[in-house]
């Protein structure tokens, strides 16, 4: 990929200033051109082509390259420049220009959590299989690396894969020998980015390394958790001690610094997607994302689309929405999308009160002196006023109403770790980070800069219950360290984006769930372990949570899988996911979602488990042609499946050729409109597994519903032999009411003489009432 940089951009510091007023009225906007365009073999090179199209449209006056962005060749074909509305208009009206669409800006949404999940170097396990996901390449997208953790040290890793043809690019305190055997790529794009940037009303200079490295540590965390090296005796400040390793420890990771104090753009990921597809990466991780979108307006859904072609896996985040319905983003069939867990590790604080009763909560805090006294502190909860005293916004906490005391802050609208920074600069001694309704039970955890613990809505009703129940309430917080085993996992995170699709409901999503809650990995030593810029600690690893966290668990089994079975494509990777998961947690029982059992739009398929995965017995493969034949079933029109796929194609003659197509996929979705009773669906499986292998029935039928199955009975001769069957779906219900109503069951293949081969398919059905 070719582009142009329009500022220097190798110097210490950047600074983000106004720039002229015409550039107000420009904004960056991402041109799809038709890739086969008649107008392209006029040019020695794309790029020339990508130019002629601002040639045409930018005044004479100026020079159309200083407008260029980014020249794509691999995920799209077409550019991202900065035009204005009337160029926008004009660029329309130029042939095979496919679409414009503006730049958007999206968000990033461990010591034991491979040891949850199964992983463990003895022989016949998932690591032993794979090599530990030797020759597997993980691209990850994110906030960049830092390159110095132990996490990324290349001691016994193989070569650099032949196949490799990325780059070490260098820039501001990053040089090409900062990688090496693991870390075998970095890159990093900052055009849109600079360009949002040099608009924005943020103070005017802003310290970020122009360069792969990370100054955020989320990237550092991420590409850990999914492909970090064996590290001994890690912990944070001697909480969740233990051997850190990444997911796939063998595998090799490839950096595409795309995040910046801003935010990630679009452009700049597209350029990203672009480059790793040519580098020859196996494993994509996006633990990035925004709200859902129509899947021909969302560049991600159109680069992993490009990806997969080229049989690569991606792998994103579902989104840290949760739990509002319809919030999954990064929807596409052909994206694995990762909603997240919780591990049954805990880090106990309690808060002893004055009146002998205890509120549990949950902490990090690196031990504590006044504590080992048992001396307690006055308890105070500042509100009234419009200062948001209550959230601990920066400056609201008077200082005489809050020395040395216990301050409780209600979680939300600033960050957990910054509301204790603000009472720690306020003269406050302690404090108790109180959910809401919002929050609820959530158990996010941090570092914080002063003696604090995290509690629960519920305890937090009580804990505030207390304070109005006299006049000088007491407490103090006892810290208990850490507790493995001893609470109920996986359950659901509360954050977790949920289903059903907003844009696309015919497929369920999220895919799968994996630990997303208090997951410890790599930082960076720039940072302190909360990130606030005046936390001056320093640290290895850190602790975080959120989808982000989930999505390079996946990535990395995913790697796992790639190296076991290397010619598999990414369809048959994630039937392997899904199909695998448990729907039970570590003690058999169903896993929760709150105080109830977890739904299909919570779990998916399910919680992720490599030890089955890496050898499933059967699979649902999807070829290219047939995701197209799903987008016509959606009604897009022939312009919105071309910038999706770059294939010209007739849905009329598509759907006539293919009556009654159902997408191959690993989970079964189902709609009943106003009148509608029966609806059928058809899947394929193929064999993986051995041969001469027969699989019987287990159905779990939705409430509401009855289920017929043909065949029963499928009987695998060869390997990679694929077999058919048809579910009919009758419903009992009528859908004549004005609602929407949910059920859920699943459908299981069982090997007849291996009970390790179960083969199960989620199902939801939904009725919709005549308004839809």
């Amino acid at each position: 990929m070719e582009f142009i940089t329009v500022t220097q951009l190798f110097f210490s510091t950047l600074f983000v200033c106004l720039v002229c007023l015409n550039a107000n009225t420009l904004q960056t906007y991402m041109v799809h051109l038709h890739p086969h365009g008649m107008t392209s073999s006029l040019f020695t090179s794309k790029l020339h082509w990508h130019l002629s199209f601002l040639e045409k449209t930018v005044a004479s006056q100026e020079d159309p390259s200083l407008r260029l962005l980014y020249s794509y060749h691999t995920a799209m074909e077409g550019f991202a420049a900065q035009l204005s509305e009337a160029e926008v208009k004009s660029l329309k009206k130029l042939p095979d220009v496919i679409a414009i669409r503006p730049d958007r800006r999206l968000q990033i949404h461990t010591t034991y959590s491979y040891k949850f999940l199964g992983l463990n170097p003895t022989r016949g396990g998932a690591w032993y299989k794979s090599g530990f996901g030797r020759g597997t390449i993980i691209g990850v997208l994110d906030t960049g690396v830092w390159p110095e953790s132990p996490s990324f040290v290349d001691h016994g890793m193989p070569p650099v894969p032949k196949k490799w043809r990325g780059i070490c690019q260098e820039g501001q305190s990053f040089s090409s020998s900062n990688c090496n055997r693991k870390l075998i790529g970095a890159r990093f794009f900052t055009e849109g980015h600079r360009v949002a940037a040099s608009k924005s009303s943020a103070p005017n200079i802003v310290q970020e390394y122009v360069s792969p490295r990370d100054s955020h540590g989320h990237g550092t965390h991420t590409s850990s958790t999914a492909g970090g090296t064996s590290v001994p005796m890690a912990s944070v400040f001697g909480n969740g001690a233990g051997v850190a390793r990444g997911m796939a420890p063998g595998a090799h990771i490839a950096m595409y610094k795309v995040c910046w104090y801003s935010g990630c753009y679009s452009s700049d990921i597209m350029a990203a997607m672009d480059a790793a597809i040519r580098d020859g990466v196996d494993i994509l991780s996006l633990s990035l994302g925004g709200f859902p979108l129509p899947i021909y307006e969302d560049s991600i859904a159109i680069g992993s689309f490009r990806a997969m072609e080229h049989g690569i896996s991606v792998i994103c985040a579902a989104g840290n929405n949760g739990p509002i319905e319809s919030s999954v983003s990064n929807e596409a069939p052909w994206i694995s999308t990762i909603g997240a867990s919780t591990l049954d590790r805990r880090f106990p604080a309690i808060v002893r009160l004055g009146n002998g009763q205890t509120v549990y909560g949950e902490s990090v805090y690196p031990g504590n002196h006044f504590m080992t006294t048992g001396r307690d502190l006055e308890l105070v909860y500042v509100t009234g006023g419009d200062r948001g005293s209550e959230f601990c916004f920066k400056r609201s906490l008077p200082r005489d109403k809050v020395r040395g005391k216990l301050v409780i802050c209600d979680r939300g609208a600033n960050g957990r770790a910054e509301k204790g920074q603000v009472v720690k600069e306020a003269g406050g001694a302690a404090m108790i980070l109180a959910n809401t309704a919002l929050n609820l039970e959530e158990d996010s955890v941090d570092v914080h800069v002063l003696p604090a613990t995290s509690v629960g809505f519920d305890e937090s009703v009580r804990l505030k219950a207390y304070i109005n129940s006299t006049m000088k309430p007491m407490a103090r917080i006892e810290f208990e360290g850490t507790e493995i085993g001893k609470s109920r996992g996986p359950a659901v995170a509360q954050f977790s984006s949920r289903g059903p699709s907003f844009t696309n409901p015919s497929i369920l999503k999220p895919d799968v769930i994996a630990p997303g809650v208090n997951i410890i990995a790599a930082w960076p030593q720039n940072l302190g372990p909360t990130g606030l810029p005046e936390d001056s600690r320093r640290v290895n690893f850190t602790i975080m949570s959120g989808t982000s966290m989930a999505c390079p668990h996946v990535s990395g089994i995913a790697a796992l899988i790639h190296s076991v079975h290397p010619k598999w494509t990414p369809a048959a990777i994630k039937s392997a996911l899904m199909t695998t998961a448990d729907i039970t947690d570590h003690s058999g029982k169903p896993i929760m979602d709150g105080d109830i059992p977890a739904g299909v739009f919570a779990t998916g398929a399910g919680h992720v488990n490599p030890g089955k995965a890496i050898d499933p017995g059967l699979i649902y493969d999807i070829r290219p042609d047939e995701y197209i034949t799903h987008l016509c079933t959606l009604g897009y029109t022939t312009t919105e499946i071309f910038s999706i796929t770059h294939r010209n194609v007739s849905c009329h003659e598509v759907l006539l050729m293919n009556r009654g197509f159902s997408l191959n996929y690993p989970s079964i979705s189902v709609t009943f409109k106003h009148g509608m009773r029966i609806k059928m669906i058809q899947r394929r499986l193929t064999n993986v597994g051995s041969p001469n292998s027969i699989y019987s029935l287990e159905v779990t039928a939705p409430e509401g519903v009855k289920v017929r199955v043909k065949p029963h009975r499928l009987i695998f001769k060869h390997i990679n032999q694929s077999l058919s069957y048809k579910v009919w779906f009758i419903s009992r219900k009528s859908t004549g009411t004005e609602t929407t109503r949910f059920a859920q069951g699943d459908l299981t293949w069982v090997h007849h003489n291996n009970s390790f081969y179960r083969v199960r398919s989620p199902i939801s059905v939904t009725w919709k009432g005549k308004e839809y």
